[in-house]
């Protein structure tokens, strides 16, 4: 993972080469994603910086990958897991010039045009320009899982770069780039190009997948997810979701380990990561799944003040104002810390499965299976602006690469291809079942029925107790009252929000930074649609999981 930066003016006679300096002083802004090595392609017309963090082919792989004509070049901040079917497949034969996984994308633009993109099964933000044609081609993954942002400049040119605050300032219309959308400077559309049947709930009524079917899609994910040529890990909470990736992960790291005559190394051994405040649950669940697992374990502890010292930083790395995004990058990012001074530059993490499987526990007051299926599908779309967002840029503030296999295409696919009868929880079945029965013996009852528990609880319920706490000391009364005119753009409606708000404002100006950012209100991580689901959940909304009275054992 890394990040780009992209420039393109399509004016007859225009020449950027002479932007060059302010590409590289913009893209200087989010090296951290990329410490490892920059690399600038520059043209009349378009101009591509990359900030790399080198994970495959990290000798070879340098970018922006160029084909060996000269004709394109390619700036990606992604992995494309399945690069090696796309290259058996070509028809035309490609003269690949590294072993990076991502060269691929020139291949299939060669083929196939922009939409070669939707045979991709990865995680990935590109800017692709064809010097023969003058054509820029942008395109991000189904889910967002890499962000991407673009904007034009005072003269109309069209910016692009990875993360916000390197256009924030100088791109009055900045905004998000929709995840499974590709854009085409040929035709000047934007069009998306990952369209399931599985997205209308009346396309999986009636259907089932086995739970032999299940736990093998998702062992296949996680080890199309281990191509790596450097050390990695997992990230584990204890919770079911990360224990999970740890437990597929350590099986097929002890056979490359049994292949390898160096098995005493550092890598390929499987280390996993945790990180709580003294006495939280995950620190203590993750330690019983770590030893089940056979992990080299780290758990490590936080202070609240900790935490409180380091929410600038957060919320400037993070790009989010949002309540519980912030509240869950805030361990998350201290996290990466320690994960990169131990030397491991990738780790598997198990975002994505509470919005296939309804796994929040509001879930657990879902009104009928079609509503379930609905939600499902709205909180998949809406990731890329929330567990995405904080795993992706928590992670690469300190250049660790996230992988999330619960978000394989390919296992996207088989799991929500089921009716949403077999995933409902409430009368006495606990949210996720269904993923619990497919692998069941795959870890201890006690991390395999582990109830749900958000990232931000499990570090510690003093943590999310503290900030509110802080919050109140912090914001007064007459400040919040002040909410509707200094933010009459997704108002806060809480002093926590207000305070996160503020930070944001001051490294993210302007109402164009403000719309990046999701509103409306949550409970335990819903759409605003659900709160509807439960009259009591208007009153008590709150985005933390403790929200749900009669479901979470420690409800608020």
């Amino acid at each position: 993972m890394c990040s780009i930066l992209g420039l393109y003016d399509p004016t007859p006679g225009a020449d950027v080469t002479p932007l060059r300096p302010l590409a590289l002083s913009l893209s200087a802004r989010q090296r951290h994603r990329g410490p490892d090595w920059s690399g600038v392609y520059t043209s009349a017309h378009c101009l591509l910086v990359h900030e790399r963090l080198a994970i495959v082919d990290p000798a070879g792989g340098a970018q922006p990958l160029r084909s060996g004509d000269g004709r394109l070049a390619l700036a990606v901040n992604g992995e494309i897991y399945n690069h090696r079917e796309l290259e058996r497949a070509l028809a035309t034969p490609y003269a690949f010039q590294t072993g990076s996984d991502c060269e691929v994308i020139n291949a299939l633009y060669l083929e196939h045009g922009p939409a070669g993109v939707a045979r991709l099964n990865g995680i990935y933000a590109f800017a692709l320009f064809d010097a023969e044609q003058g054509r820029l081609v942008i395109a991000r993954d189904p889910l967002g899982v890499c962000p991407l942002y673009w904007g034009h400049d005072g003269d109309g040119r069209l910016w692009l770069a990875s993360e916000m605050k390197a256009l924030a300032r100088h791109c009055h219309d900045v905004s998000a780039f929709p995840p499974g959308h590709v854009w085409d400077s040929a035709t000047g559309e934007l069009q998306f190009f990952h369209t399931r049947d599985w997205r209308e709930y009346d396309a999986v009524q009636g259907k089932s997948v086995s739970p032999e079917a299940l736990r093998a899609g998702f062992e296949q994910a996680v080890h199309r997810q281990l191509m790596t040529d450097v050390p990695y890990g997992v990230l584990l909470s204890g919770g079911l979701d990360s224990s999970l990736v740890a437990a597929c992960a350590a099986r097929f790291a002890r056979q490359r380990v049994e292949d390898d005559d160096r098995g005493e190394a550092w890598w390929p051994r499987l280390h996993s990561f945790a990180i709580g405040l003294d006495g939280s649950p995950d620190l203590a669940a993750a330690a019983i799944a770590a030893k089940a697992i056979g992990t080299v374990h780290h758990g490590f502890t936080y202070r609240f003040e900790e935490g409180l010292d380091a929410l600038p930083d957060v919320i400037r790395h993070v790009e989010s104002y949002d309540v519980t995004t912030v509240r869950a990058s805030t361990p998350m990012y201290l996290l990466a810390r320690r994960i990169k001074a131990m030397g491991v530059k990738m780790v598997l993490s198990g975002e994505g499965a509470d919005e296939i499987f309804g796994g929040y526990l509001y879930f657990h007051k879902a009104p009928d299976p079609r509503a379930f299926h609905d939600e499902c599908v709205c909180k998949l779309g809406a990731l890329h602006q929330f567990d995405c967002q904080r795993a992706n840029k928590s992670m690469m503030a300190w250049g660790v690469e996230a992988r999330v296999p619960f978000l394989d295409l390919e296992f996207l696919d088989l799991a929500m291809g089921m009716d949403a009868t077999h995933k409902m929880a409430g009368k006495g079945r606990i949210e996720k079942a269904v993923l619990r029965e497919a692998f069941d013996g795959a870890l201890p009852p006690e991390i395999l029925w582990r109830q749900k528990e958000q990232f931000s609880d499990g570090v510690g319920y003093g943590w999310i107790d503290g900030l509110k706490a802080h919050a109140e000391a912090h914001v007064s009364d007459g400040m919040f009252a002040q909410a509707p005119l200094r933010f009459p753009i997704n108002t806060p409606q809480t002093k926590e929000a207000y305070w996160y708000r503020e930070l944001f404002e001051r490294e993210f100006p302007g109402d164009a930074c403000a719309h990046t950012v999701a509103g409306g209100k949550s409970i335990a991580c819903s759409s605003p649609a659900a709160i509807a689901w439960d009259p009591a959940f208007a009153a008590a909304a709150d985005p933390s999981g403790r929200a749900v009275a009669g479901v979470h054992d420690a409800a608020l």
